[in-house]
Protein backbone atom coordinates (compact mmCIF):
# COMPACT_ATOMS: atom_id res chain seq x y z
CA UNK A 1 0.00 0.00 0.00
CA UNK A 2 2.79 2.41 0.91
CA UNK A 3 4.61 1.57 -2.31
CA UNK A 4 1.48 2.25 -4.38
CA UNK A 5 0.91 5.54 -2.55
CA UNK A 6 4.49 6.66 -3.14
CA UNK A 7 4.29 5.71 -6.84
CA UNK A 8 1.04 7.63 -7.25
CA UNK A 9 2.44 10.66 -5.40
CA UNK A 10 5.55 10.61 -7.55
CA UNK A 11 3.42 10.45 -10.71
CA UNK A 12 1.27 13.43 -9.64
CA UNK A 13 4.36 15.37 -8.67
CA UNK A 14 5.86 14.73 -12.09
CA UNK A 15 2.63 15.78 -13.78
CA UNK A 16 2.45 18.97 -11.71
CA UNK A 17 6.09 19.77 -12.44
CA UNK A 18 5.55 19.21 -16.16
CA UNK A 19 2.48 21.44 -16.14
CA UNK A 20 4.37 24.20 -14.34
CA UNK A 21 7.24 23.99 -16.80
CA UNK A 22 4.83 24.13 -19.79
CA UNK A 23 2.96 27.10 -18.31
CA UNK A 24 6.20 28.97 -17.60
CA UNK A 25 7.43 28.23 -21.14
CA UNK A 26 4.18 29.50 -22.66
CA UNK A 27 4.24 32.64 -20.52
CA UNK A 28 7.87 33.25 -21.44
CA UNK A 29 7.14 32.83 -25.17
CA UNK A 30 4.11 35.12 -24.98
CA UNK A 31 6.14 37.74 -23.11
CA UNK A 32 8.96 37.51 -25.68
CA UNK A 33 6.60 37.86 -28.62
CA UNK A 34 4.70 40.70 -26.93
CA UNK A 35 7.92 42.66 -26.42
CA UNK A 36 9.21 41.98 -29.92
CA UNK A 37 5.94 42.44 -31.80
CA UNK A 38 4.10 45.08 -29.82
CA UNK A 39 0.60 45.27 -31.28
CA UNK A 40 -2.58 46.86 -30.00
CA UNK A 41 -6.15 47.29 -31.18
CA UNK A 42 -7.94 50.61 -30.90
CA UNK A 43 -11.67 50.07 -30.40
CA UNK A 44 -12.53 53.74 -29.81
CA UNK A 45 -14.95 55.34 -32.25
CA UNK A 46 -12.58 58.12 -33.38
CA UNK A 47 -9.40 55.97 -33.14
CA UNK A 48 -7.93 58.32 -30.57
CA UNK A 49 -5.30 55.76 -29.55
CA UNK A 50 -4.13 55.07 -33.12
CA UNK A 51 -1.52 57.06 -35.00
CA UNK A 52 -2.67 58.76 -38.19
CA UNK A 53 -1.68 57.77 -41.71
CA UNK A 54 0.61 60.78 -41.96
CA UNK A 55 2.49 59.91 -38.77
CA UNK A 56 2.94 56.29 -39.85
CA UNK A 57 4.12 57.35 -43.31
CA UNK A 58 6.63 59.90 -42.01
CA UNK A 59 8.08 57.72 -39.23
CA UNK A 60 8.35 54.56 -41.33
CA UNK A 61 10.10 56.58 -44.03
CA UNK A 62 12.88 57.81 -41.72
CA UNK A 63 16.36 57.42 -43.21
CA UNK A 64 18.28 58.99 -40.33
CA UNK A 65 18.34 58.78 -36.56
CA UNK A 66 15.74 60.94 -34.85
CA UNK A 67 15.64 61.52 -31.11
CA UNK A 68 12.54 62.42 -29.11
CA UNK A 69 13.12 63.80 -25.62
CA UNK A 70 10.16 64.22 -23.32
CA UNK A 71 10.61 66.65 -20.42
CA UNK A 72 8.33 66.45 -17.42
CA UNK A 73 7.93 65.18 -13.89
CA UNK A 74 8.73 61.52 -13.38
CA UNK A 75 5.07 60.87 -12.51
CA UNK A 76 4.05 62.04 -16.01
CA UNK A 77 6.31 59.59 -17.87
CA UNK A 78 3.63 56.91 -18.05
CA UNK A 79 1.13 59.10 -19.91
CA UNK A 80 3.89 60.31 -22.26
CA UNK A 81 4.89 56.72 -23.03
CA UNK A 82 1.33 55.98 -24.14
CA UNK A 83 1.91 58.25 -27.14
CA UNK A 84 5.65 58.42 -27.79
CA UNK A 85 6.33 54.69 -27.52
CA UNK A 86 3.90 54.22 -30.40
CA UNK A 87 6.22 56.38 -32.50
CA UNK A 88 9.36 54.46 -31.57
CA UNK A 89 7.62 51.14 -32.34
CA UNK A 90 7.25 52.20 -35.99
CA UNK A 91 10.94 52.62 -36.83
CA UNK A 92 14.33 51.56 -35.44
CA UNK A 93 15.59 55.00 -36.47
CA UNK A 94 13.45 56.75 -33.85
CA UNK A 95 14.57 56.82 -30.22
CA UNK A 96 12.73 58.23 -27.21
CA UNK A 97 14.07 59.24 -23.82
CA UNK A 98 12.30 60.68 -20.80
CA UNK A 99 13.96 63.35 -18.68
CA UNK A 100 12.89 65.13 -15.51
CA UNK A 101 14.33 68.65 -16.02
CA UNK A 102 14.38 69.30 -12.28
CA UNK A 103 16.43 66.20 -11.50
CA UNK A 104 18.60 66.43 -14.63
CA UNK A 105 18.92 70.16 -15.46
CA UNK A 106 22.17 69.71 -17.38
CA UNK A 107 20.62 67.32 -19.90
CA UNK A 108 17.55 69.56 -20.23
CA UNK A 109 19.68 72.63 -20.93
CA UNK A 110 21.85 70.81 -23.46
CA UNK A 111 18.74 69.57 -25.32
CA UNK A 112 17.27 73.05 -25.56
CA UNK A 113 14.33 72.37 -23.27
CA UNK A 114 11.77 75.15 -22.88
CA UNK A 115 8.74 75.11 -20.62
CA UNK A 116 6.38 75.65 -23.58
CA UNK A 117 7.71 72.59 -25.48
CA UNK A 118 7.48 69.34 -23.49
CA UNK A 119 8.81 67.28 -26.42
CA UNK A 120 12.03 68.21 -28.23
CA UNK A 121 12.74 66.47 -31.53
CA UNK A 122 16.24 66.36 -32.96
CA UNK A 123 17.05 65.22 -36.50
CA UNK A 124 20.68 65.76 -37.38
CA UNK A 125 21.54 69.35 -36.54
CA UNK A 126 17.91 70.51 -36.57
CA UNK A 127 15.83 70.70 -33.43
CA UNK A 128 12.11 71.43 -33.08
CA UNK A 129 9.78 71.57 -30.10
CA UNK A 130 6.20 70.28 -29.82
CA UNK A 131 4.05 72.69 -27.82
CA UNK A 132 1.91 69.93 -26.32
CA UNK A 133 1.87 66.17 -25.91
CA UNK A 134 -0.51 65.50 -28.80
CA UNK A 135 0.02 63.64 -32.04
CA UNK A 136 -0.89 66.75 -34.02
CA UNK A 137 1.89 68.78 -32.37
CA UNK A 138 4.49 66.00 -32.21
CA UNK A 139 4.11 64.98 -35.86
CA UNK A 140 4.16 68.62 -36.94
CA UNK A 141 7.41 69.17 -35.06
CA UNK A 142 8.89 66.01 -36.57
CA UNK A 143 8.08 67.19 -40.10
CA UNK A 144 9.56 70.62 -39.40
CA UNK A 145 12.75 68.97 -38.15
CA UNK A 146 13.03 66.75 -41.23
CA UNK A 147 12.10 69.23 -43.94
CA UNK A 148 15.00 71.49 -44.85
CA UNK A 149 14.98 74.39 -47.27
CA UNK A 150 12.50 77.24 -47.52
CA UNK A 151 9.09 76.50 -49.02
CA UNK A 152 6.75 79.45 -49.39
CA UNK A 153 3.03 79.28 -50.12
CA UNK A 154 1.96 82.69 -51.44
CA UNK A 155 -1.75 83.59 -51.37
CA UNK A 156 -2.45 86.14 -54.05
CA UNK A 157 -4.12 89.30 -52.75
CA UNK A 158 -5.54 92.49 -54.20
CA UNK A 159 -8.61 91.23 -56.05
CA UNK A 160 -11.03 90.20 -53.32
CA UNK A 161 -9.43 86.88 -52.44
CA UNK A 162 -10.25 85.39 -49.07
CA UNK A 163 -8.28 86.50 -46.03
CA UNK A 164 -5.51 84.54 -44.36
CA UNK A 165 -5.81 86.28 -41.01
CA UNK A 166 -9.46 86.31 -39.92
CA UNK A 167 -9.60 83.30 -37.59
CA UNK A 168 -13.11 84.14 -36.40
CA UNK A 169 -14.66 84.09 -39.85
CA UNK A 170 -15.92 80.87 -41.39
CA UNK A 171 -15.22 82.35 -44.83
CA UNK A 172 -11.46 82.89 -44.50
CA UNK A 173 -8.34 80.77 -45.09
CA UNK A 174 -6.89 81.27 -41.60
CA UNK A 175 -7.05 77.58 -40.71
CA UNK A 176 -5.27 76.67 -43.94
CA UNK A 177 -2.37 78.83 -42.83
CA UNK A 178 -2.07 76.89 -39.57
CA UNK A 179 -2.19 73.54 -41.37
CA UNK A 180 0.50 74.50 -43.86
CA UNK A 181 2.79 75.88 -41.19
CA UNK A 182 2.64 72.52 -39.37
CA UNK A 183 4.10 70.97 -42.52
CA UNK A 184 6.93 73.54 -42.35
CA UNK A 185 5.64 75.80 -45.12
CA UNK A 186 5.94 79.54 -44.74
CA UNK A 187 2.65 81.22 -45.63
CA UNK A 188 2.10 84.83 -46.63
CA UNK A 189 -0.24 87.11 -48.57
CA UNK A 190 1.34 88.22 -51.83
CA UNK A 191 0.59 91.13 -54.15
CA UNK A 192 2.19 90.77 -57.56
CA UNK A 193 4.99 93.23 -58.19
CA UNK A 194 5.98 95.12 -61.33
CA UNK A 195 8.55 93.14 -63.28
CA UNK A 196 12.06 93.88 -62.05
CA UNK A 197 10.87 96.06 -59.13
CA UNK A 198 10.28 95.71 -55.41
CA UNK A 199 6.99 94.13 -54.26
CA UNK A 200 4.01 96.42 -54.75
CA UNK A 201 1.67 97.38 -51.94
CA UNK A 202 -1.57 95.33 -51.73
CA UNK A 203 -4.33 96.72 -53.92
CA UNK A 204 -7.81 97.44 -52.63
CA UNK A 205 -10.76 95.41 -53.86
CA UNK A 206 -11.78 96.66 -57.26
CA UNK A 207 -8.62 98.70 -57.77
CA UNK A 208 -7.03 98.27 -61.15
CA UNK A 209 -3.70 96.52 -61.37
CA UNK A 210 -0.67 98.72 -62.03
CA UNK A 211 0.14 99.34 -65.67
CA UNK A 212 2.84 97.29 -67.27
CA UNK A 213 4.00 93.75 -66.67
CA UNK A 214 3.92 92.12 -63.23
CA UNK A 215 5.54 88.93 -62.02
CA UNK A 216 5.26 86.32 -59.29
CA UNK A 217 8.18 86.52 -56.80
CA UNK A 218 10.72 83.79 -57.50
CA UNK A 219 10.70 82.57 -53.88
CA UNK A 220 7.04 81.47 -54.10
CA UNK A 221 7.04 77.68 -54.13
CA UNK A 222 3.25 77.54 -54.63
CA UNK A 223 1.00 80.44 -55.64
CA UNK A 224 -2.66 80.27 -54.53
CA UNK A 225 -5.38 82.27 -56.28
CA UNK A 226 -8.13 81.78 -53.71
CA UNK A 227 -11.53 82.86 -54.98
CA UNK A 228 -10.98 86.35 -56.45
CA UNK A 229 -14.20 88.35 -56.48
CA UNK A 230 -12.97 90.76 -59.16
CA UNK A 231 -11.39 89.90 -62.48
CA UNK A 232 -7.64 89.58 -62.80
CA UNK A 233 -6.33 92.06 -65.36
CA UNK A 234 -4.36 90.69 -68.27
CA UNK A 235 -0.93 91.46 -66.70
CA UNK A 236 -1.85 89.38 -63.63
CA UNK A 237 -3.16 86.48 -65.72
CA UNK A 238 -0.04 86.63 -67.88
CA UNK A 239 2.11 86.54 -64.72
CA UNK A 240 0.34 83.37 -63.59
CA UNK A 241 0.84 81.85 -67.03
CA UNK A 242 4.54 82.69 -67.13
CA UNK A 243 5.05 81.45 -63.57
CA UNK A 244 3.63 77.96 -64.26
CA UNK A 245 5.13 77.59 -67.73
CA UNK A 246 8.57 78.42 -66.31
CA UNK A 247 8.30 75.65 -63.71
CA UNK A 248 6.16 77.29 -61.02
CA UNK A 249 3.28 75.69 -59.15
CA UNK A 250 -0.20 77.26 -58.85
CA UNK A 251 -3.51 76.43 -57.15
CA UNK A 252 -6.42 78.29 -58.72
CA UNK A 253 -9.91 78.32 -57.16
CA UNK A 254 -12.63 80.15 -59.08
CA UNK A 255 -16.00 80.88 -57.48
CA UNK A 256 -19.40 80.77 -59.15
CA UNK A 257 -20.34 83.58 -61.54
CA UNK A 258 -24.09 82.85 -61.46
CA UNK A 259 -26.28 85.00 -59.21
CA UNK A 260 -27.49 82.70 -56.45
CA UNK A 261 -29.99 84.30 -54.11
CA UNK A 262 -29.01 87.76 -52.88
CA UNK A 263 -25.26 87.17 -52.81
CA UNK A 264 -23.11 88.93 -55.37
CA UNK A 265 -21.52 86.50 -57.82
CA UNK A 266 -17.81 86.51 -58.51
CA UNK A 267 -16.67 88.40 -61.59
CA UNK A 268 -15.95 86.43 -64.72
CA UNK A 269 -12.29 85.92 -65.49
CA UNK A 270 -11.87 86.29 -69.27
CA UNK A 271 -8.07 86.62 -69.23
CA UNK A 272 -7.44 83.90 -66.65
CA UNK A 273 -9.98 81.62 -68.37
CA UNK A 274 -8.00 81.99 -71.58
CA UNK A 275 -4.83 80.94 -69.75
CA UNK A 276 -6.57 77.88 -68.29
CA UNK A 277 -8.02 76.97 -71.68
CA UNK A 278 -4.46 76.99 -73.03
CA UNK A 279 -3.67 74.38 -70.38
CA UNK A 280 -6.67 72.26 -71.40
CA UNK A 281 -9.07 73.32 -68.62
CA UNK A 282 -12.36 75.11 -69.32
CA UNK A 283 -14.29 76.23 -66.23
CA UNK A 284 -18.00 76.41 -67.07
CA UNK A 285 -20.55 79.07 -66.06
CA UNK A 286 -22.90 76.74 -64.22
CA UNK A 287 -23.88 75.40 -60.79
CA UNK A 288 -23.44 71.72 -59.94
CA UNK A 289 -26.25 70.10 -57.92
CA UNK A 290 -26.07 66.76 -56.14
CA UNK A 291 -29.52 65.12 -56.34
CA UNK A 292 -28.52 61.87 -54.61
CA UNK A 293 -29.50 63.17 -51.17
CA UNK A 294 -26.31 61.82 -49.57
CA UNK A 295 -25.34 65.30 -48.41
CA UNK A 296 -28.35 65.37 -46.06
CA UNK A 297 -26.37 63.13 -43.71
CA UNK A 298 -24.14 66.16 -43.04
CA UNK A 299 -26.94 68.71 -43.26
CA UNK A 300 -26.09 69.79 -46.83
CA UNK A 301 -28.54 70.58 -49.59
CA UNK A 302 -28.12 69.71 -53.28
CA UNK A 303 -26.03 72.87 -53.86
CA UNK A 304 -23.19 71.26 -51.83
CA UNK A 305 -22.06 68.16 -53.75
CA UNK A 306 -20.46 65.51 -51.56
CA UNK A 307 -17.62 63.45 -53.03
CA UNK A 308 -17.26 59.88 -51.77
CA UNK A 309 -15.41 58.19 -54.65
CA UNK A 310 -12.09 59.44 -55.96
CA UNK A 311 -9.80 59.10 -58.94
CA UNK A 312 -6.40 57.34 -58.84
CA UNK A 313 -4.33 60.51 -58.44
CA UNK A 314 -1.84 60.54 -55.49
CA UNK A 315 -3.58 63.61 -54.00
CA UNK A 316 -6.83 61.74 -53.32
CA UNK A 317 -5.65 58.16 -52.85
CA UNK A 318 -5.59 58.48 -49.02
CA UNK A 319 -9.18 59.79 -49.04
CA UNK A 320 -10.82 56.52 -50.12
CA UNK A 321 -13.29 56.48 -47.20
CA UNK A 322 -13.37 60.18 -46.34
CA UNK A 323 -16.06 62.51 -47.76
CA UNK A 324 -15.31 66.01 -49.06
CA UNK A 325 -17.84 68.81 -49.72
CA UNK A 326 -17.89 71.57 -52.36
CA UNK A 327 -20.45 74.38 -51.96
CA UNK A 328 -21.68 76.24 -55.05
CA UNK A 329 -19.15 74.53 -57.29
CA UNK A 330 -18.75 74.93 -61.05
CA UNK A 331 -18.08 72.11 -63.48
CA UNK A 332 -15.18 72.04 -65.91
CA UNK A 333 -14.11 70.28 -69.07
CA UNK A 334 -10.58 69.05 -69.66
CA UNK A 335 -8.65 68.03 -72.74
CA UNK A 336 -5.03 67.52 -73.68
CA UNK A 337 -3.32 70.77 -74.67
CA UNK A 338 -0.11 71.56 -76.52
CA UNK A 339 2.37 71.24 -73.63
CA UNK A 340 -0.06 70.75 -70.76
CA UNK A 341 -1.46 67.43 -69.55
CA UNK A 342 -4.53 68.00 -67.36
CA UNK A 343 -6.30 65.16 -65.60
CA UNK A 344 -9.53 64.83 -63.63
CA UNK A 345 -9.09 65.02 -59.85
CA UNK A 346 -12.67 65.15 -58.54
CA UNK A 347 -15.99 64.26 -60.17
CA UNK A 348 -19.56 64.06 -58.97
CA UNK A 349 -21.72 60.95 -59.31
CA UNK A 350 -24.43 60.02 -61.79
CA UNK A 351 -27.11 61.72 -59.66
CA UNK A 352 -25.79 65.21 -60.34
CA UNK A 353 -26.62 67.95 -62.82
CA UNK A 354 -25.08 71.26 -63.88
CA UNK A 355 -27.59 74.07 -64.41
CA UNK A 356 -26.91 77.38 -66.12
CA UNK A 357 -30.10 79.22 -65.14
CA UNK A 358 -31.34 80.17 -61.67
CA UNK A 359 -34.64 81.96 -61.19
CA UNK A 360 -35.03 85.22 -59.25
CA UNK A 361 -36.30 83.33 -56.21
CA UNK A 362 -33.64 80.64 -56.53
CA UNK A 363 -35.81 78.31 -58.59
CA UNK A 364 -33.89 75.64 -60.47
CA UNK A 365 -35.14 73.15 -63.01
CA UNK A 366 -32.86 70.09 -62.77
CA UNK A 367 -34.38 68.67 -65.95
CA UNK A 368 -32.69 71.41 -67.96
CA UNK A 369 -29.26 70.65 -66.54
CA UNK A 370 -26.33 68.69 -67.90
CA UNK A 371 -26.27 65.20 -66.41
CA UNK A 372 -23.38 63.91 -64.31
CA UNK A 373 -20.75 62.70 -63.70
CA UNK A 374 -19.22 66.17 -63.76
CA UNK A 375 -15.61 67.19 -63.23
CA UNK A 376 -15.25 69.83 -60.50
CA UNK A 377 -11.45 69.82 -59.99
CA UNK A 378 -8.48 69.09 -62.23
CA UNK A 379 -4.71 68.96 -61.89
CA UNK A 380 -2.05 68.98 -64.54
CA UNK A 381 1.56 69.45 -65.54
CA UNK A 382 3.19 71.75 -68.07
CA UNK A 383 6.15 70.39 -70.02
CA UNK A 384 9.24 72.42 -69.38
CA UNK A 385 12.54 72.50 -67.53
CA UNK A 386 11.66 72.45 -64.71
CA UNK A 387 8.14 71.03 -65.02
CA UNK A 388 5.25 73.28 -64.00
CA UNK A 389 2.24 72.04 -62.08
CA UNK A 390 -1.26 73.45 -61.60
CA UNK A 391 -4.52 72.59 -59.87
CA UNK A 392 -7.93 74.11 -60.65
CA UNK A 393 -11.06 73.92 -58.46
CA UNK A 394 -14.54 75.17 -59.36
CA UNK A 395 -15.02 76.87 -55.97
CA UNK A 396 -12.94 78.29 -53.13
CA UNK A 397 -15.61 77.76 -50.46
CA UNK A 398 -14.50 74.16 -49.86
CA UNK A 399 -11.21 75.45 -48.39
CA UNK A 400 -12.65 77.99 -45.93
CA UNK A 401 -12.54 77.65 -42.14
CA UNK A 402 -16.12 76.38 -41.86
CA UNK A 403 -15.42 73.24 -43.92
CA UNK A 404 -11.70 72.72 -43.43
CA UNK A 405 -12.27 72.68 -39.67
CA UNK A 406 -14.95 69.97 -39.87
CA UNK A 407 -14.04 66.66 -38.19
CA UNK A 408 -16.39 64.68 -40.43
CA UNK A 409 -14.97 65.93 -43.75
CA UNK A 410 -11.62 65.45 -45.46
CA UNK A 411 -11.41 68.95 -46.94
CA UNK A 412 -8.35 69.88 -44.90
CA UNK A 413 -6.43 66.80 -46.02
CA UNK A 414 -7.44 67.40 -49.63
CA UNK A 415 -6.14 70.98 -49.53
CA UNK A 416 -2.81 70.22 -47.88
CA UNK A 417 -2.32 67.13 -50.07
CA UNK A 418 -2.85 69.35 -53.12
CA UNK A 419 -0.19 71.79 -51.91
CA UNK A 420 2.11 68.84 -51.10
CA UNK A 421 1.73 67.54 -54.65
CA UNK A 422 2.24 70.95 -56.21
CA UNK A 423 5.43 71.51 -54.19
CA UNK A 424 6.69 67.98 -55.01
CA UNK A 425 6.39 66.92 -51.35
CA UNK A 426 4.52 63.73 -52.20
CA UNK A 427 5.96 62.04 -49.12
CA UNK A 428 3.63 64.21 -46.99
CA UNK A 429 0.44 63.28 -48.83
CA UNK A 430 -1.76 61.43 -46.33
CA UNK A 431 -4.48 61.75 -43.69
CA UNK A 432 -3.30 64.06 -40.93
CA UNK A 433 -3.69 63.66 -37.17
CA UNK A 434 -6.77 65.35 -35.76
CA UNK A 435 -7.00 67.30 -32.56
CA UNK A 436 -8.32 65.23 -29.63
CA UNK A 437 -12.10 65.09 -29.72
CA UNK A 438 -14.04 66.11 -26.63
CA UNK A 439 -16.69 63.40 -26.27
CA UNK A 440 -19.25 64.02 -23.58
CA UNK A 441 -21.75 61.57 -22.10
CA UNK A 442 -25.23 62.99 -21.70
CA UNK A 443 -27.11 61.14 -18.96
CA UNK A 444 -30.80 61.91 -18.55
CA UNK A 445 -32.50 61.53 -15.13
CA UNK A 446 -34.25 58.39 -16.40
CA UNK A 447 -30.95 56.82 -17.50
CA UNK A 448 -29.29 57.83 -14.24
CA UNK A 449 -32.10 56.10 -12.33
CA UNK A 450 -31.72 52.95 -14.45
CA UNK A 451 -27.96 53.01 -13.92
CA UNK A 452 -28.51 53.20 -10.14
CA UNK A 453 -30.85 50.18 -10.04
CA UNK A 454 -28.63 48.06 -12.33
CA UNK A 455 -25.27 48.81 -10.68
CA UNK A 456 -26.30 49.29 -7.02
CA UNK A 457 -29.28 46.94 -6.63
CA UNK A 458 -29.85 44.38 -9.39
CA UNK A 459 -26.26 43.35 -10.12
CA UNK A 460 -25.17 42.91 -6.43
CA UNK A 461 -28.38 41.02 -5.60
CA UNK A 462 -27.80 38.80 -8.62
CA UNK A 463 -24.32 37.90 -7.37
CA UNK A 464 -25.71 37.12 -3.89
CA UNK A 465 -28.53 35.04 -5.39
CA UNK A 466 -26.08 33.07 -7.53
CA UNK A 467 -23.96 32.36 -4.45
CA UNK A 468 -26.98 31.16 -2.44
CA UNK A 469 -28.10 28.93 -5.31
CA UNK A 470 -24.66 27.35 -5.51
CA UNK A 471 -24.57 26.77 -1.74
CA UNK A 472 -28.03 25.22 -1.75
CA UNK A 473 -27.08 22.87 -4.57
CA UNK A 474 -23.89 21.66 -2.84
CA UNK A 475 -25.17 21.43 0.76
Amino acid sequence: MATWYKTRQTKYTAYAGAYIIVILAVLGAVNFLANRYDQSYDSTKNKQFSLSDQTIKVVKGLKQNVNFTYFGETSSFTSAKDLLDRYSALSPELHVQYVDPVKKPTIAKAAGFRSDSPVVIQAGTRSEGAKSLTEEEVTGALIRALKTGERNVCFLTGFGEKSLDDENSGNSFAYLKQLLERDNYKVRSQALKPAGAEPAKPMAIGQAAPMGNVEVPKDCTVLVAGGPSTAYPQPVSNALKTFVENGGRALIMLDNVLRIGRSEPASEQPDLSAVLAGWGVTVNKDLVLDLSGVGQIFGFGPEVPLILQYESHPIVQPLSRVPTAFPLVRSMDIKTADKASPTKLLATGDDSVAVTEIGAGGQIDPKKGKKGPLTIAAVGTYSGTPQGRFAVFGTSLWATNSLVGSRQLGNRDLFVNTVNWLSSDEDLISIRPKAPEDQQINVTPQRLNSLFWISIVIFPLGVVGLGLATWWKRR
